[in-house]
């Protein structure tokens, strides 16, 4: 793939698609791409994490640390532990191929020094962590009520 072909890959990354051209153009130019084997581990759940993946071809199982929390399946485009691209913390799920993959390896790293150069891009990624974290508010303040309602007086 060429790099425009890259760029174009990742702006169907939705949060990657916020960063702009020229933030993507940088990610396209310093991304890694690996193919993985079907039943071959990505990462494991309690790795600390330097990078993110993005799936370009193929898909992966994504498994919690606790089995009783159910199963994912990440395809084209999913953007594998965006998390990491922040700090560094330990991944929360186990992926592993499906099937013959290719990802794109992003550093944690080189996002961090892509948002220094870019920070009209960073901005934008601000504003979108900052909406994420007031919709989780809003939904742990359903919660609460829910359960609130439910250990009421009877």
């Amino acid at each position: 793939m060429t790099i425009e072909d890259d760029i174009a890959f990742l702006e169907q990354v939705p949060i990657l698609r916020r960063l702009g051209a020229g933030a993507l153009r940088i990610l396209a130019i310093g991304a890694e791409s690996y193919s993985v084997q079907a039943g071959q581990v990505l990462f494991a759940a309690g790795d600390v994490a330097d990078c993110a993946y993005v799936v370009q071809r193929g898909s992966f199982h994504l498994k919690p640390e606790r089995a009783a929390e159910g199963e994912l399946i990440a395809e084209p485009g999913s953007l594998l532990d965006e998390a990491a691209l922040l700090s560094a913390s330990p991944r929360p799920l186990t992926a592993v191929a499906r099937e013959d993959s290719i990802v794109l390896r992003i550093s944690r790293t080189m996002f961090l020094r892509m948002l220094e150069s870019y920070p009209d891009a960073a901005l934008r990624l601000r504003e979108l962590i900052a909406a994420r974290a007031d919709q989780w508010a809003r939904e742990m303040e359903n919660v609460r009520a829910a359960l609130a309602r439910d250990t009421g007086p009877r």
